[in-house]
């Protein structure tokens, strides 16, 4: 198959050790990897895939579906061999209100090891200091204690709780909403 162009619109991030690019055709193997794993899936907002078939509609989107003006979705790609090993996008980007919705999937295999706060060092940076938003909004399974604490390392505020938000593969759940403004980001930076 052949790469599709980088998008304009969608800036690479390079980090030490990963980097943040737009998906290519080459990606579907390792992004339905990523998703079709149980234990990556467990607090997402819908169950793991079981057929390349679903990965491939979701891939298509996301490639299909690059608009600045409302989400940017980046691979999270090994800077040595640039191969796929999750994903992060701003979503719900409304830039009258300056605001966006964060997300972020990462093979299990990588989990531990810091590859999810550098690939969200990285969005955060963009998304207050280029795209120049004011908060970002972050929606967790309270269960999913992992990702509690990477948000709050990075600086996010627990909001609230939505009781019973999510219904995936007949089991409900709870939504954690936590929420990052720019000058709290800004003194967190500063800080480092």
């Amino acid at each position: 198959m052949p790469q599709n162009p980088p998008s304009d619109d969608l800036p690479t991030l390079e980090g030490p050790r990963i980097r943040l690019r737009g998906f290519r055709d080459g990606d579907l193997q390792d992004f339905y990897a990523v998703h079709s794993d149980p234990l990556v899936n467990r607090y997402w907002s819908f169950p793991a895939w079981t057929e390349v078939s679903q990965a491939r509609d979701y891939f298509a989107s996301a490639i299909g579906g690059r608009d600045a003006g409302r989400m940017l979705c980046w691979a999270i790609a090994e800077r040595e061999g640039d191969r796929l090993i999750g994903s992060t996008t701003l979503f719900t980007i409304n830039r009258e209100q300056g605001r966006a919705e964060i997300g972020y999937a990462l093979r299990a295999s990588h989990w531990g090891q810091g590859y999810a706060q550098e690939a969200l060092r990285m969005v955060l940076g963009h998304a207050f200091g280029t795209l120049g938003l004011r908060r970002i909004e972050a929606d967790i399974d309270p269960r999913n204690a992992g990702s509690c604490r990477l948000v709050e390392r990075m600086g996010f505020i627990r909001e609230g709780l939505l009781r019973d938000r999510w219904c995936v593969a007949g089991e409900t759940s709870d939504s954690a909403i936590y929420g990052l403004l720019a000058d709290e980001w800004e003194a967190s930076v500063g800080a480092t």
